[in-house]
């Protein structure tokens, strides 16, 4: 049982959450957020004491050392984004905390089960516990906007979940067997429905990590939905996104590289283009920062086009930069918002007078998605496109550096907000923070600053990962 020791440990927590909220007051549930934190913590900390690396279920669930980084890359997603959402959750539905946190919780359990997922059946249903809980997190505050952002987080989850499984059908129907190791097979064999298979697949899970052309829920989405918990919607459920890729394309069908990997650096080379120039013209920071998103994962998207060792490395990578960088943003947007009831550039006008700390760490995340020296998203952008170089495709390096100079343009205009420009009347006052946000900014910035300085220990990791499953 080894392999499933870090899953059962969460899966524990969650209950452990679940009782907490039985036993606390209606009152007071504030407590609820620090057991989810500190559980997330714990199993994160578990990750480098116990040896859990191996199989079970006959092959179906495998903790490798891709598994094993990404489930790091979840956990540390989900303590972050319980911390950012601490405040938030307390505030506006303070007798509903144990729901908010069961949820995230349930949510990174599916995440981290698909990690391990070798089986087609097993994927499904990990990335429905995944997805399920997120629907109800975004109308949770239960206004109009938080409504509309649910409805279309539903709508696009369940078109998506039909359209892979659809794929995932094609690939059972060609191999006979459930297991990835039949779908290689099957492939090998030169079975026709692998390829329709494969095609439909990616359309579905593109859906999930919000590559174009099927990313037009996220911009509305990151619109509508609490911040707090678009702060984790942007990255978590999109490293999952990738997880599944992992498994599926590059794990289980290298041998049909050139079948599939046209089409995904086609899909990554559109979705940077676009995600970038549509960031342009928004006024909205959260719609701006979803822009800025998609284009990001059009460049993460990149690390699985490549199939080789180095992309999908400095994917894994990017990963972790992405996680502090992202959230980050998201949670210095969450305070401007609860601040001043609006996301707009406005909000953001005069905020190095009204409070310097929270400038300086909403500068240092906007040089990171702007891969501005020396800070992660450097380090993580510069892997991505070395990468590339080496595998040949220097037109994208070419095309990667236009388009990082066309994002630092709609990223300088924020901080161009932020330190050149007067408050807007009315807003003139000092910007409160929660403690608990507090704590999440400066982790968050320590975690930019930290790997910006010294990415080796992380890139050697990522890229030991990945070499152990591409041999």
């Amino acid at each position: 049982m080894m392999p499933l020791a870090l899953d059962i440990l969460l899966a524990c927590i969650l209950l452990l959450v679940f009782v907490v909220d039985l036993l606390l007051p209606a009152e007071d549930k504030r407590g609820i957020a620090v057991v989810a934190c500190a559980g997330a913590l714990i199993t994160l900390a578990a990750s480098f004491v116990l040896d859990v690396q191996g199989t079970a279920f006959g092959g179906a669930f495998v903790n490798d050392a891709v598994a094993l980084y990404l489930k790091r890359v979840f956990l540390a997603a989900g303590a972050l984004g319980v911390l950012i959402g601490m405040d938030h959750a307390d505030r506006f539905f303070p007798r509903r905390q144990g729901e908010y946190h069961l949820l995230v919780l349930s949510s990174l359990l599916g995440m981290t089960l698909l990690a391990s997922a070798r089986e087609l059946i097993f994927i499904v249903v990990s990335f429905e516990l995944m997805s399920m809980p997120l629907y109800v997190l975004a109308a949770m505050r239960k206004s109009e906007r938080s409504a509309e952002a649910a409805l279309k987080l539903y709508l696009v989850g369940a078109v998506s979940s039909v359209v892979t499984l659809y794929g995932l059908s094609l690939l059972f129907a060609a191999a006979g067997t459930t297991m990835l190791s039949g779908v290689t097979a099957a492939a090998k064999a030169g079975n026709p429905m692998v390829v329709p298979g494969l095609v439909i697949t990616l359309a579905g899970l593109g859906f999930k990590i919000g590559v174009v052309p099927f990313h037009m829920w996220v911009p509305d989405t990151y619109e509508g939905a609490p911040t707090p918990f678009v702060a984790f919607l942007s990255v978590a459920p999109k490293a999952a996104g990738f997880a599944a890729l992992i498994r599926i394309f590059i794990e289980a069908l290298p041998g049909q590289k050139a079948t599939w990997a046209p089409a995904v650096i086609v899909m990554c080379v559109i979705t940077m283009v676009v995600g970038n120039v549509l960031a342009i013209p928004q006024t909205s920071v959260k719609r701006l920062l979803a822009y800025s998103g998609i284009g990001q994962m059009g460049t993460m998207l990149l690390g699985i086009g490549l199939v080789t060792p180095d992309g999908l490395g400095m994917l894994l990578f990017y990963l972790v930069a992405y996680l502090f960088t992202n959230m980050g943003a998201f949670a210095v947007a969450s305070v401007i918002e609860d601040a001043s009831g609006s996301d707009h550039l406005d909000a953001f006008k005069g905020l190095s007078r009204r409070n310097p700390g929270l400038a300086m760490a909403m500068l240092l995340f906007l040089l990171s998605l702007g891969g501005i020296p020396f800070v992660a998203g450097f380090w993580a952008k510069v892997g991505v496109f070395v990468a590339a170089y080496r595998a040949g495709y220097v037109w994208i390096v070419v095309l990667g550096a236009v388009l990082a100079v066309v994002s630092v343009f709609y990223y300088m205009r924020v901080a161009r907000s932020i330190y050149m420009e007067r408050p807007v009347a009315g807003t003139e006052g000092r910007v409160p923070m929660a403690l608990s946000m507090k704590a999440a900014v400066t982790v968050a910035c320590v975690g930019v600053v930290g790997v910006g300085l010294y990415p080796a220990p992380f890139v050697e990791t990522a890229l030991a990962a990945a070499r152990a499953l591409m041999g």
